[in-house]
Parts: C-alpha cells; sequence; structure tokens
C-alpha cells in the first residue's frame, strides 16, 4: 500500500509460516467455523488476516450462518483472479449458503463482484469491520446488492480486539489503517482510504490482554506502519509507540513489528529496534526497487543510498537483526542495467527475505499507463531475483549454524526465530504453540534450519 508497509505486495501473509510476505499470490487462508456455520476465505496481507478476525468476531455474535465470507485483495491482477475462482468454486461447493464479498478489490471494483451471479453481497472496507454490519437482517435483507461506501471519507480506525487470530501461535493488533502516499503502481490507497491511527492508550491496553492470555508475541500491524501518529494530536511517531508499548506492557517477551518505510523510520524507532531485545530483530522494509530511476518513475520517496545507508547503520547497532523487502521486478521501463542495479541491492542491504513481485499493471494506476514491458521479460527477471533470494537465503542460514537461538513455537516441529528463520524441532517434546524456547541449530536444508530445544 502507498509506499511502505503494505505497498505492493502488501505487508504479508495470512500465513504464519510467512508474516512478511503478501499473499496476493498464494492460495487463501480458509479457517472453517463449522460450529457457527461460517467459512471464511482471506486473501492479501496480514492486516487481511487480523480483519478476518474481527469479522469472525462479529458474525459469531450477531449469530450469522451459512455464510462464506470472502476478504479479497487487489494487490495484483492475480489476486484479483484468485478471489473470483475461488468465489465461483464456494459457489459449486456450497449451492446452498450465502457468498458476502469484502475487502480491497471488492473496495476498489464493487460492481464487478455484483455482477457475479455467485455473490449475494458486496460490503466495504470500512462496513466489514461494524458489528451492526452483520446482524442477518440487515446483512441479507433488502434488494441492494454492493454495499460500499467512499472510503476516503472514513477518518478513524477502530481499535478491535482479537483475542489471538485462530490457528496463530502470535497475535496481531491494527494500529494504522489507509496510506497518504500515491505510488505510481499502487491501487490500495484507493481500496484503504487515508491514513489514520489508533490511540497509544488503546494499543497499550489491547496489547496488554493479549499478553495476560497468553501470548508470547505481538505484531503490530498497518497499511503504512510507519505514518501511525500523523493524524494524532501532536503527531507522534511510531518510535514513541513502540517505546509506550514496552514500558507499558513490561510482561511482552517479544514485539515484532510488519513491514515498514525504510525512509520513514524516526530516531524513537531506531532507538528501540536496535536497543531493545524484546523487539525482533527483524525488518521487513519496502523497498521495491534497487536503481534510483525506477524508484523515481514509482513515486517512491528514497534512493538506492538510502536504503543501503540505513541498513548498514541498523546492522552496525544490532549485528544480529536480519532484513527482508518487498521487490518488483519487470517495472514499466526498466531496462536490464536498472534490473542489475535491483540484483546488486539483495548484497548491498544484506536481504536476507525477499518477497517478490512480478510486475502487474493495475487499472487507474499512473504505472498502467506507462511503456510496458514484455510479459516473458517480467516473468524471467522475476525469476531471477527469487534466483538471488535464495542465494541470499542460504547465506543467512549457513551463518547460524551452531549458535542458539530464542524462537517461538508455531505448531508441532516448527518454530521461527527473532530474525524471522524457521526452524524445523523433533515433535517429541514440543512445548505448546506460542510459547518461547532456546534452539541449538545444527543445519539447514537451503530453506529452513534445523535444530533442538535446549531450554
Amino acid at each position: 500500500m502507498g509506499s511502505h508497509s503494505t505497498t505492493y505486495p502488501h505487508a504479508m501473509s495470512t500465513h504464519d509460516d510467512n508474516p512478511a510476505a503478501s499473499g496476493a499470490d498464494t492460495p487463501p487462508t480458509r479457517p472453517v467455523d463449522t460450529e457457527a456455520g461460517l467459512d471464511i476465505l482471506t486473501f492479501g496481507c496480514r492486516l487481511n488476516a487480523w480483519e478476518s478476525e474481527v469479522m469472525r468476531k462479529h458474525a459469531r455474535e450477531q449469530g450469522l450462518t451459512n455464510t462464506i465470507l470472502v476478504n479479497t485483495c487487489a494487490v495484483t491482477n492475480e489476486a484479483v483472479r484468485q478471489a473470483r475462482q475461488h468465489i465461483r468454486r464456494a459457489r459449486r461447493d456450497n449451492p446452498d449458503a450465502r457468498i458476502i464479498v469484502t475487502g480491497c478489490a471488492a473496495q476498489v471494483d464493487p460492481d464487478m463482484f455484483g455482477n457475479m451471479p455467485e455473490v449475494n453481497r458486496v460490503i466495504g472496507n470500512d462496513e466489514k469491520l461494524k458489528a451492526e454490519t452483520f446482524k442477518p437482517a440487515d446483512l441479507l435483507g433488502g434488494t441492494e446488492k454492493v454495499r460500499v461506501n467512499d472510503i476516503m471519507s472514513v477518518t478513524e480506525t477502530a481499535g478491535h480486539l482479537v483475542e489471538g487470530m485462530e490457528g496463530r501461535a502470535r497475535a496481531y493488533v491494527q494500529v494504522q489503517n489507509g496510506c497518504d502516499h500515491r505510488c505510481t503502481f499502487c491501487i490500495i490507497p484507493y481500496g484503504r482510504g487515508n491514513s489514520r491511527s489508533v490511540g497509544a492508550g488503546e494499543v497499550v491496553d489491547q496489547i496488554k490482554t493479549l499478553v495476560d492470555s497468553g501470548h508470547s508475541e505481538v505484531v503490530l500491524t498497518g497499511v503504512d506502519l510507519t505514518s501511525w501518529g500523523d493524524d494524532l494530536p501532536g503527531t507522534p511517531p511510531l518510535g514513541r509507540l513502540v517505546q509506550s508499548i514496552l514500558k507499558h506492557v513490561p510482561d511482552l517477551p517479544r514485539l515484532r513489528l510488519s513491514s515498514i518505510d525504510a525512509i520513514e523510520i524516526d530516531e524513537a524507532l531506531f532507538e528501540a529496534v536496535t536497543g531493545e531485545n524484546r523487539i525482533a530483530p527483524y525488518l521487513h522494509l519496502s523497498l521495491q526497487a534497487g536503481d534510483d530511476m525506477i524508484l523515481k518513475r514509482m513515486k517512491r520517496r528514497h534512493l538506492r543510498d538510502d536504503a543501503i545507508a540505513l541498513c548498514d547503520r541498523l546492522k552496525s547497532a544490532r549485528p544480529e537483526i536480519a532484513f527482508g523487502a518487498d521487490m518488483i521486478a519487470g517495472f514499466p521501463t526498466e531496462t536490464e542495467a536498472m534490473f542489475d542495479n535491483s540484483i546488486r541491492l539483495v548484497d548491498e542491504c544484506q536481504l536476507a527475505y525477499l518477497h517478490v513481485f512480478p510486475y502487474s499493471p493495475r487499472p487507474g494506476t499512473p504505472a498502467a499507463r506507462m511503456p510496458q514491458l514484455e510479459r516473458a521479460v517480467i516473468k524471467d527477471r522475476a525469476t531471477r531475483l527469487r534466483a538471488k533470494a535464495d542465494e541470499a537465503l542460504v547465506a543467512h542460514l549457513d551463518g547460524m549454524i551452531g549458535i542458539e537461538k530464542a524462537a517461538l513455537v508455531e505448531k508441532p516441529g516448527f518454530a521461527r526465530a527473532g530474525n524471522f528463520a524457521s526452524i524445523r524441532i523433533p515433535e517429541a517434546d514440543i512445548p505448546r504453540p506460542g510459547a518461547l524456547v532456546d534452539i541449538a541449530i545444527s543445519g539447514h536444508d537451503g530453506r529452513e534450519l534445523q535444530g533442538v530445544i535446549t531450554g
């Protein structure tokens, strides 16, 4: 979204095993609430996954049954295509169920979904978070199929409390929504509206509740996370919120940040990330490209040297920190030399994890009107960038063999270190999901570490 946290590849996957990557090009998550007769298909970012849990809570409280909620993503054409495909499949498999479609794709193009005969209702990104929306008589009554308001008119973001996301070891707290930036490739501001923040006191109270319920790790998430506070009195920076959480929730073992805009890291945030061990030593940066001309044409607000300098500074202050990044391959007008600058940025920024997106023109965005590359060229560059990402990951994992890492148990046989490394562990002596344990690392298979619990 916009130019940051959840830009082109919105932030993150809905899956616990890849919380920093977008799910725009992956299948949806589908936890079925059989007791309440609910099925929720979630596409796209971590924020969407969190919002699906808000919808689940409201639907349960309102007694909604025999219903499939489809929470869509608009980041790429592929994300929209997948949503439509799953809607058709859901109707074939559930001929008597009600299908309600929402999310960014529904907000941006509600009539497209409204014209699908499989769909009963289309609701917007603002409506989906309101409890009253899910009253069966209101949601399903009347003849108006599309109920989507002007997202740009929304000025507040409520601090909905989800006491842990179902099936997930970590908890997520939405602190911000919307985006004030207008990157030339990104449709998301039109799906999410302008930036708006949840007050610090409300965020702290939510995290206290989550820690009291047993969560060892909390993730701060938003559309443009580093713009938090711009619309609050005194325009406090994100770093102040982070420091407030650490101070007022002393029992929180680990705080993780979702993807952030490198240009917007304030001094308070830098000090917290580099000086506080309770903050996970991992940052997912919204870089998008490694060539200055492409960055300018994307309307990004940083240059390649800015990204390199930031990563060097962070590494110097906290050597164990690891970086992930969103990168777009094949942006309009990108030459081979420009693409090579993106390849070289992987080493120059010491990136360990990449989420690579082949450029996908979104109607209505300035980039869609720029001279486009051939799809074969875009696909080839995405493949080459992913190969470079694999190489970088192997180097990252090599550096951890023979040391001990604190990790969060996500499910039997699987844990994740603070620096985002995934670790396979013997299932025989696994503690409960959500527990923080120490693991001695013995090797890796190129994708995941192997180790044993030591404490």
